[in-house]
């Protein structure tokens, strides 16, 4: 169900005149360290920014693209740790203070269109939103599994899906709408996972 304290009851976000202004790694590194206590947690925010830089190069953007792309998915869980019932505009907020691009900010703000009431509508926004709940899902069967990701398929992904028991926190609805907005199947999602986000930096 949605969680309507959650709602952002707004569309725009940051200010057009900072577009192009960004943290650098450093900086993004330490808000994540300092706001977010869970490891687990770091690591799904490390991997979900790892699988947007990658898509934003397979689209061969330029450095400051996957940079941008990249900040949009190490943050959009920044204040879930800490602040979940300011989830996520306490991190809206201290970007728009820092001045950051509002393209970043305007991704992150739609990354959970059910519970932000803001809808994906950018590139970066559909992908934010196609990569969240499926980097999680992945990642829990690569641990279930001897292997890992080696040897992953999509097809044992897509059975743990129909299994509701499995990682049940996971919404499936969620990974289905995502995939039908930014216009790519879900088998195609999964096989981009399984590819990349074994190969994303955790430390």
């Amino acid at each position: 169900m949605e969680n309507l304290s959650l709602q952002l009851n707004q569309s725009f976000f940051g200010s057009p005149e900072n577009k192009g202004r960004v943290l650098t790694k450093d900086e993004a590194l330490g808000l994540l360290d300092d706001w977010v206590k869970n490891e687990k947690l770091q690591v799904h925010m490390k991997q979900v920014a790892h699988l947007m830089k990658s898509y934003a190069k397979s689209q061969g953007y330029d450095q400051a693209t996957l940079h941008r792309w990249y900040l949009a998915g190490l943050l959009h869980d920044a204040d879930w740790d800490q602040w979940p019932e300011q989830h996520c505009s306490k991190i809206i907020k201290e970007l728009e203070s820092r001045a950051i691009d509002p393209e970043i900010i305007r991704a992150i703000a739609s990354h959970g269109p059910r519970y932000f009431g803001v809808n994906p509508e950018t590139e970066m926004d559909k992908m934010l939103y196609a990569f969240d709940e499926l980097s999680g899902f992945i990642h829990a069967y690569s641990l279930m599994r001897p292997e890992g990701y080696l040897g992953m398929e999509v097809k044992g992904v897509k059975k743990r899906l129909k299994d509701k028991k499995f990682a049940a926190q996971v919404s499936r609805e969620d990974i289905r709408d995502a995939a039908e907005r930014a216009g790519i199947s879900q088998e195609e999602l999964i096989q981009f996972v399984i590819d990349h986000q074994r190969d994303a930096d955790l430390f």
